[in-house]
């Protein structure tokens, strides 16, 4: 299936190492390597200082590195600024991590004094895909390249794009409810089911829904899976910004509609764990059922960990977004190195990942080469392979907490 994102709705496997963490608590950041912070006069510490100098002299030589992500109000991007940071810095490179808040124009802004900086490269997570343009055109005027990092940039300027395989997160999901359910074998069997898809502005976020909707479109076509509220486009279930209390204040308003009068919901469809937060909380508070509903996520945040340990969540696909970290820097070190760019590098991040370069359009008829991360699913049963990677503990009371 060829899937482009161009700012409409589109017709609309474990990687080997998982890895979690957390990131910065400031809303914008500038992380260097340094030289020695005081220059003394004993031949020991004058010994020192040259070290520390000879430090600072390779990171200068690796390069500027201009990383800007949306937001700290997610999990996840905590996480992903701190690992790139943390790489880039480990290979030598001097970098500029900025936070925007999710405010559009302050990306913007950001991308540009990182330009201004003369950065090398930028990767930019973008907050709205479309509304990069004027960052975007600078730095093609600069001769700086530009990876699309997890979002897709809908901007001739950017060279590359490093995500996971989005649609197949959706696929992942719908496959679980079909398999979870033995909808195959449902018979005359009905699940009522609701919809909370993500951000519009995200272009991941119709992949993500269009993935899991081509997988149960045939059981709700069949009668199998019944929508009760009927709410099934993508522009009603969408949730802005990934909003928790905006996916919240919905699913009440679905629940008090059409399931206050006992209707049994079975199970409810999330893009991510953001939206499944709000989702859980008003299932946990204000359905009238007694069942135990399905619910689905993306991400492996620690609160939505949390939920499946103790029932409420089923599910999330989680994403290595310090896999991610790698193959952005292994891409970043060949685009400055000159080397030729395709499928030849992947050997060399040494993570599971495809190159595309028909799936994603930065402009109609303009393909994004693209390398490819492979999602899986987790749910209670495969946790401790979280804690196996030494990157997550787990408390006598069987909850995962991220290694700091």
């Amino acid at each position: 299936m060829k899937r482009k994102v161009l700012g409409v709705l589109l017709s609309v496997a474990m990687v080997a190492t998982l890895v979690a963490g957390c990131g910065s608590s400031s809303s914008s950041t500038t992380s260097t390597d340094t030289a020695a912070d005081t220059e003394e006069t004993t031949t020991d510490d004058a010994a020192a200082a040259d070290t520390a100098d000879e430090s600072a002299d390779t990171a200068a030589a690796g390069g500027k590195i201009g990383i800007s992500m949306p937001t700290q109000s997610l999990e996840r991007w905590n996480r992903d600024g701190a690992y790139l940071d943390e790489q880039f810095q480990a290979a030598g490179y001097e970098t500029v991590l900025t936070y925007s808040d999710n405010d559009s124009a302050r990306q913007v802004n950001d991308i540009q004094n990182m330009l201004a900086d003369g950065v090398d490269l930028l990767i930019v997570a973008a907050i709205d895909g479309e509304a990069l343009n004027t960052a975007m055109n600078e730095a093609a005027d600069a001769g700086v390249p530009v990876i699309a990092y997890d979002r897709l940039i809908l901007n001739d300027a950017v060279s590359y794009y490093v995500s996971f395989d989005n649609y197949s997160v959706g696929t992942l999901q719908g496959q679980f409810i079909v398999d979870t359910l033995d909808l195959e074998n449902a018979g005359d069997k009905v699940y009522n089911m609701e919809i909370t898809a993500g951000d519009p502005a995200d272009n991941n976020a119709p992949y993500f829904y269009q993935g899991a909707m081509d997988v149960l479109q045939p059981y709700i076509d069949a009668g199998t899976l019944n929508v009760v509220s009927g709410q099934t486009d993508f522009d009603t279930v969408a949730t802005a910004q990934w909003s928790t209390d905006t996916a919240l204040e919905r699913a009440q308003n679905i629940l008090s509609s059409y399931y206050a009068d006992g209707t049994q919901l079975d199970v409810w469809l999330c893009s991510n764990d953001s939206t499944a937060l709000g989702v859980s909380q008003a299932v946990t508070s204000d359905y009238a059922g007694s069942n135990t509903v399905l619910i689905t996520g993306q991400d492996g945040d620690e609160a939505n960990l949390k939920n499946i340990v103790d029932g409420i969540q089923t599910m999330t696909v989680y994403k290595n977004v310090s896999n991610e970290s790698v193959v952005t820097l292994g891409l970043a070190q060949a685009i400055l190195n000159g080397d030729t760019i395709d499928e030849s590098l992947i050997p060399s991040f040494g993570i599971e990942c495809s190159y595309d370069v028909e799936s994603y359009e930065t402009s109609e008829g303009n393909p994004c080469p693209s390398f490819l991360l492979v999602p899986n699913v987790i749910t209670k049963d495969n946790l401790q392979d979280l804690v196996d990677t030494g990157l997550y503990t787990m408390g006598e009371d069987g909850y995962l907490s991220a290694v700091q």
